[in-house]
């Protein structure tokens, strides 16, 4: 969506029959919920870029940029990395949306590692505009900034990971969050809805225009150096006793479930989780100013 709403023709490609054709129908209708919120100029032609690959070979032989999406599993990514350097062209950039496994241990072997990286999106990535750009050791340069470029064109924004680290940036942040609210839920201090009370009704007003650095530069008269002179004692203890792994067990999990209740309209939560963030995207963006 994001590349053919900026003029780009797309090629989709899928090893399960029909899941390919069937994309082009949702993508069709994403683009016609951004349009409704400023976000895309003329939905239909964009939709009309994008097309069903018969075979990888068709969906990249003429690319610029590959965009992968196979399974989080090492031993895939080896193998399609594989077969994307052998048909994709020289200077074609092969970007994964691997969102944890490193580029270097999917590219080592392969001659044409220097134009592999992860270009890691955030779910869901036509809403959302942040990319993780992450390169091995041998990595080209030139490749990682041609891919910022790129994706930075195309309305989104990319950042760089300057070393490589599993799960890059945002998860690392992401699972740190994600094991203190497992640990406060399941030893019983709040209960899951007050806890996702606390982020979206608190911290997340705050984070969905600035990040933590800038935020604490202004919650102390005399920025960050006086935020930590007065605050990081709790932290450094906090720190010093982390949430273990036991709080993703079955037992910890378990009890956070009985509160939360079963899974049950998951398609309608999502289109409208899409439908607020379109809204939430499109007033940012009246307001850069």
């Amino acid at each position: 969506m994001i590349f053919s709403r900026a003029g780009w023709q797309v090629a989709l490609h899928d090893t399960a029959p029909g899941v390919a054709e069937a994309a082009i129908g949702l993508c069709a209708e994403g683009l016609k919920d951004l349009a409704a919120q400023g976000l895309c100029d003329d939905p239909v032609a964009a939709a009309s870029r994008i097309r069903a690959a018969s075979s990888l070979a068709d969906a990249v032989s003429k690319a610029d940029l590959v965009q992968e999406n196979g399974p989080e599993k090492l031993e895939i990514k080896q193998a399609l990395f594989a077969e994307l350097d052998r048909l994709a062209p020289p200077d074609c950039i092969l970007a994964s949306s691997s969102s944890a496994i490193r580029t270097s241990l999917f590219t080592e072997a392969l001659p044409g590692r220097h134009r592999c990286l992860v270009a890691h999106p955030v779910n869901p990535p036509h809403l959302i505009p942040l990319v993780e750009l992450s390169g091995a050791d041998w990595t080209s340069a030139e490749v990682i900034a041609r891919a910022r470029a790129i994706y930075a064109s195309i309305g989104q924004v990319p950042i760089a990971v300057l070393k490589e680290i599993e799960g890059f940036v945002l998860n690392r942040l992401q699972g740190a969050l994600l094991a203190e609210a497992f640990r406060l839920v399941s030893e019983g201090y709040v209960t899951p809805q007050d806890l996702d009370h606390t982020v979206k009704d608190g911290l997340g007003l705050r984070w969905s225009f600035m990040g933590p650095f800038e935020t604490i530069e202004l919650n102390a008269p005399g920025g960050i150096a006086d935020y930590c002179a007065r605050y990081t004692g709790f932290y450094k203890r906090l720190a010093a006793d982390p949430a273990s792994p036991e709080v993703y067990g079955e037992a910890a999990t378990g009890r956070i479930l009985s509160q939360w209740g079963p899974a049950e309209g998951l398609p309608e939560k999502m289109r409208a989780r899409d439908r607020r963030l379109a809204a939430l995207r499109a007033h940012k963006q009246s307001q850069k100013s």
